[in-house]
């Protein structure tokens, strides 16, 4: 049975590998999650080949079943759940009189109802978590867009502002047993994701998915009685919001 262990969503790439391979420094066993098998196989290789403890389990966020499963799997194999990053995401831009109904209804599922879903599945074992160590922690992956609203993406903007308005609501109702919730607000990052915008803010001028696994670091080693409800990443001489 592993001492302390970690369940990533969105975890084949990015921001979510980075956390996972800080929380695998840190001595957490992981179970990792994304939509494409075979990727999610690629990019974990490395955490294993370092000796890592890592199960992988695909799964598609938008089907709650496949988020059960996910839970299911990492509590058979781990017993307990110390640390949840609810990670997966999408973005899709559009003028607001050119937004297609399926990318609507992609953005709020993935982005919001998953975060949803993933935190109601996880609580029971990080309430046990909480009770043991008073250090329980969910980590869900907002946007700066979610701080102030972005021309052309108005929806994964909306979204990522649901994901830090519930943020703040999950920590309200169950910061008192042990488990803290924060929101990553990060401006652009260097992932596949952000390919759209490399023109205009070049990969190497954006914010490293290793600052990332960082702030996951920070996270873990401040004392049960400080809670830190979301940390905001910039680019230097950026003001909060801009992307």
């Amino acid at each position: 049975m592993a001492e302390r262990a970690a369940l990533i969503t969105g975890a084949s790439g990015g921001i979510g590998l980075a956390i996972a391979a800080a929380l695998a420094e840190e001595g957490y066993a992981l179970t990792l999650s994304a939509r494409r098998p075979e990727k999610l196989e690629d990019s974990v290789a490395h955490l294993r080949e370092a000796g890592h403890e890592v199960q992988t389990v695909a799964a598609n966020v938008s089907d709650e079943d496949e988020i059960k499963s996910v839970f299911t799997t990492h509590e058979e194999r781990f017993g307990r759940l110390d640390v949840l990053v609810n990670n997966a995401g999408v973005g899709i831009g559009a003028p607001l009189d050119e937004i297609q109904t399926k990318f609507l209804d992609m953005q709020l599922t993935v982005n919001l109802r998953s975060v949803i879903l993933g935190t109601r599945e996880g609580l029971p074992l990080l309430r046990k978590a909480g009770a043991e160590h008073r250090k329980a922690l969910i980590v869900n992956t907002a946007s700066i867009a979610g701080k102030t609203g972005q021309p052309w993406l108005s929806i994964y903007g909306a979204t990522k502002a649901a994901v830090l308005n519930f943020s703040v609501a999950t920590e309200r109702e169950v910061g008192g047993e042990g488990i803290s919730c924060t929101a990553l607000a990060p401006a652009f990052v260097d992932t596949d994701m952000t390919d759209f915008a490399k023109e205009a803010v070049p990969a190497e001028a954006m914010i490293r998915p290793s600052d990332m696994g960082e702030a996951m670091r920070l996270l873990l080693r401040v004392s049960p009685n400080c809670h830190i409800p979301e940390i905001v990443f910039t680019r230097p001489g950026e003001a909060i919001g801009a992307p």
